[in-house]
């Protein structure tokens, strides 16, 4: 039976096997039984012993004392090499079968006989000598160094020890215990270095917890995200002898006078000294490999809500990005050379963790490491008590203050905010039902028709989703400040509040604006409609009905069109002058709407540009069908002459026999239709460059209104502040190398090869914070200037606006795919809050320098 990788686990394993062995023998052999249970509870006893093993000394280190042990059982059964010589039965027995073969294929040995003196008469083997030559002084001269080299660089790496050593360690010659994570024997990263205490004690420390007791957080939380159950002693820093040392113990040099500390490690052959910068988790500074998500994501439930109130154009995108992804992971097995990553590239994550606790962890190491060294017992003078009861007094006054405050005055008040939000959801839902209500399944609703009916929808939304924000945000109080999930939300929950806010601060301003010049406005937006919409239509006609630019059109026809659509355009002007002393409230009631918001008024300009253009959306409808219809023709006609027609049931052309009397009818029809077309297509021509001038200013409100409502404003100011704040990757950069041995001021059992790299985080670029712009501008530009929409212009088939939905989805990218109910939002807002530990009274330093005990544990005498 093989011994156990844990030794104190071998008495453990050696019942287990007994006893798989005698019910394998006995029972599943004879087909008695398939599942072993007899043995259940002693593999249960085995597995806990392993896992108390790996928990206390790491599986890195497990293997190496394995291979230790069995170092002298393997040189043992694999050291002797085997006989390279062969046994004379074995030569004999080859001998009797070539010769026989010979016999057998006579022609064939003749044959190659001949060819060997053809080969050697004509210069052949001379040739093959000489190319095998220089491929022989190829190999030796190119191949084999490289090889070597490559040999050299392997066995140099297979002992290198990569220490991940924080920036701002004090330098200090005096002696210190290093303190932090072991991710491998020669992978370390260090936390603290703790000085003046003993190294023994501070590992017995680490691995009872005793440091993290008196933490208002689980410590249980910190291994979880750090990868492993404790933290281990490292090394030592600035040891009077490091030779002491156990030999997997890193010994550093953190004086004053180098730039960077001086690793020396009996394991390592070369060190690469790796500088990391200490995330501030108090100002929520941190890194991570990947970029940060300032648009909320869609998982689990969400995603199928996502999927089903998605737009045409978020679909075909978001199928084209699963190809892609698919297609990537294709090409990935099709790859000449795959690299398998390392233990120590899959660690890089665990090892990111490990920077962002670095520096709380650091603080609660140095604020708790009174707890390891001996405490001087002796009892406290008149003065110091006076000065200890006075603290606990004031304390004790202000918890019971404090107490009284949260038990009676904060939950009233709680409660009645609590009430008031649950009305304000009520009303808010039933106005959201009332926008999002749809006659029929497919039909529109209103806010699908109205810019100001979806800028309502979507602040509705937002006020819907900040109560759930906000307590989301409040419980990242309830943690480690070094837990970074909540960042994200945080950045989105102020910048949706700081766009509210400049939104309503320039909305105030505009509306003052407006409300004090409503009636210079509306005579300002009365004249424009009377030039652009009337007096500009009505010339333009006017000018289509004679020769325009030179161009001979029918003129019946011409007159016909034109004085068609000259008397709908009087019949409009006499609708707009009716309204236009009505004109003046309207304007005022947008100045009034003003102060909801500067978007408001946008909104509702695009849409009093949208019902007061109308006519013009009519006549391109129009004009656009009878040129669509007479191109039509046209090419059916066209058909016709070649001797073909459109089979519309297989949709293809087919051919077909026509009579000379429809030949001749054709032929007129097509005659005057085709001398029809250029005042058909001049008329159409003018109402579609109206409607794509109408699109534009749209779309232009349109953009206004996503910066209004998304402009990653707080995170350009975070950008510019504090870039730590919005990571979006690393990089590793070489600062320095330096050998050491050939160092001539240095002994020759100095440190080993050091390679200096930093670790930096990289801020989130600007390309990325603005991304969902540069998506938006491209279904703009694909949606207008496609291929598609140039032949619809050109055959007059309608172009339709961009979908709301893809063009609105930049701003409901800030919100969740479902919002929550009335039930999930009162069940948030009424969840309690865990009870936090109170903090133990502050007690001032006695003025000798010693300590005294805390008042929860007594005093020491």
């Amino acid at each position: 039976m093989s011994a156990s990788l844990a030794p104190e686990c071998n008495e453990v394993k050696e019942r287990y096997d007994t006893c798989f062995l005698k019910w394998y023998s006995e029972k599943y052999l004879r087909g008695q039984e398939k599942d072993n249970k007899e043995c259940a509870n002693l593999f249960k006893d085995y597995q806990n012993c392993l896992k108390g093993a790996l928990k206390e000394r790491g599986i890195d280190k497990l293997v190496a004392e394995a291979r230790e042990e069995n170092r002298e059982n393997d040189l043992k059964h694999l050291g002797p090499k085997i006989d390279a010589s062969m046994h004379p039965f074995s030569v004999l027995t080859l001998g009797i079968f070539v010769a026989g073969y010979i016999t057998a294929r006579w022609d064939l040995v003749t044959r190659l006989y001949e060819l060997a003196i053809f080969a050697w008469e004509n210069g052949v083997v001379t040739r093959a000598t000489k190319a095998f030559a220089a491929l022989t002084i190829l190999f030796l001269a190119v191949f084999a160094p490289t090889v070597l080299l490559a040999t050299q660089e392997t066995n140099l790496h297979d002992g290198l020890m990569r220490v991940f050593w924080p920036t701002d360690i004090p330098k200090s010659d005096r002696p210190g215990v290093v303190v932090g994570w072991r991710n491998s024997i020669l992978d370390v990263f260090v936390v603290a270095i703790l000085e003046d205490v003993d190294a023994r004690i501070t590992e017995s420390h680490l691995k009872a917890g005793t440091l993290f007791r008196s933490e208002a957080y689980p410590a249980s939380q910190i291994s979880d995200m750090c990868g492993h159950g404790s933290m281990h002693v490292l090394g030592l820093s600035n040891a009077p002898d490091p030779s002491l040392a156990d030999p997997s113990w890193l010994c550093a040099t953190t004086n004053t006078n180098p730039r960077v500390p001086k690793i020396t490690c009996l394991r390592a052959v070369s060190v690469q000294l790796i500088l990391y910068d200490r995330p501030y988790p108090q100002g929520m500074q941190y890194i991570s490999l990947n970029p940060i998500a300032l648009a909320l994501g869609r998982d689990g439930s969400q995603l199928d809500n996502a999927i089903a109130s998605e737009g045409e154009e978020e679909t075909r995108e978001r199928e084209m990005k699963e190809e892609k992804r698919k297609l990537v992971e294709k090409l990935k097995l099709h790859t000449i050379s795959k690299r398998v990553p390392s233990a120590r590239d899959k660690a890089l994550p665990k090892i990111i963790n490990q920077v962002n606790w670095s520096w709380e962890l650091e603080k609660t190491l140095q604020k708790n490491a009174g707890r390891i060294g001996t405490r001087p017992r002796r009892s406290l003078s008149v003065s110091e008590r006076v000065v200890e009861t006075a603290s606990t007094m004031r304390n004790y006054v202000l918890l019971q203050l404090w107490t009284w405050c949260t038990l009676y005055i904060f939950p009233i008040g709680q409660q009645a905010l609590i009430l008031g939000l649950m009305g304000y959801r009520i009303m808010t839902e039933m106005l959201l039902l009332l926008l999002e209500f749809r006659i029929k399944p497919g039909y529109a609703a209103l806010k699908d028709i109205s810019a100001t009916a979806q800028q309502v929808e979507i602040r509705l939304q937002q006020f819907c989703y900040w109560p759930m924000q906000y307590m989301t945000l409040r419980q990242r109080k309830d943690n480690w400040a070094s837990v970074t999930t909540s960042h994200p939300d945080y950045i989105r929950f102020y910048n949706s509040l700081w766009l509210v806010a400049n939104d309503v601060i320039i909305g105030i301003a505009l509306g003052s604006y407006i409300i004090e010049n409503a009636d210079w406005v509306a005579t300002q937006i009365g004249n424009l409609l009377r030039a652009y919409t009337v007096d500009a239509l009505q010339s333009s006609i006017s000018w289509l009905m004679g020769w325009p630019a030179g161009l001979k059109l029918n003129g019946e026809l011409a007159a016909f069109l034109g004085d068609l659509f000259l008397w709908v355009i009087d019949y409009w002007s006499s609708c707009i002058e009716t309204l236009t002393p009505a004109l003046p409230k309207m304007v005022w009631f947008i100045g009034f709407s003003s102060f909801a918001g500067a978007s408001m008024p946008i909104a509702m300009f695009s849409d009093m540009l949208s019902t007061l253009t109308i006519h013009i959306y009519s006549f391109y409808l129009a004009s656009g069908r009878i040129y669509h219809w007479q191109l039509t023709i046209l090419q059916s006609l066209f058909h016709l002459f070649r001797g073909k027609k459109h089979n519309i049931l297989r949709n293809r052309i087919d051919s077909c026999d026509y009579d000379l009397d429809q030949l001749l009818v054709g032929t007129i029809l097509f005659t005057l239709l085709f001398f029809l077309l250029p005042t058909v297509a001049v008329f159409y021509l003018n109402f579609a460059i109206a409607r794509m001038a109408i699109i534009s200013l749209k779309a232009g409100f349109d953009t206004a209104l996503s910066c209004l409502n998304h402009f990653p404003l707080f995170a350009l100011m975070l950008r510019i502040k504090d870039p730590r704040r919005l990571p979006g990757g690393i990089r590793f950069e070489l600062r320095d190398t330096h050998d050491y041995r050939h160092d001539t001021t240095s002994s020759a059992d100095g440190p080993p090869p050091t390679s200096v790299i930093y670790l930096k985080s990289i801020p989130l670029t600007f390309r990325i914070m603005f991304n969902q712009y540069f998506q938006m501008a491209n279904r703009i530009r694909k949606h207008y200037l496609s291929p598609k929409v140039f032949f619809c212009l050109l055959t007059g088939m309608f172009v339709p606006p961009i979908n709301r939905k893809n063009l609105y989805s930049l701003q409901y990218s800030m919100l969740p795919a479902r919002r929550a109910t009335i039930r999930e939002m009162w069940r948030v807002l009424n969840k309690p809050r865990p009870a936090k530990k109170f903090p133990l009274p502050y007690i001032p330093p006695l003025p000798n320098g010693g300590r005294r005990a805390s008042a929860n544990i007594g005093r020491t005498r």
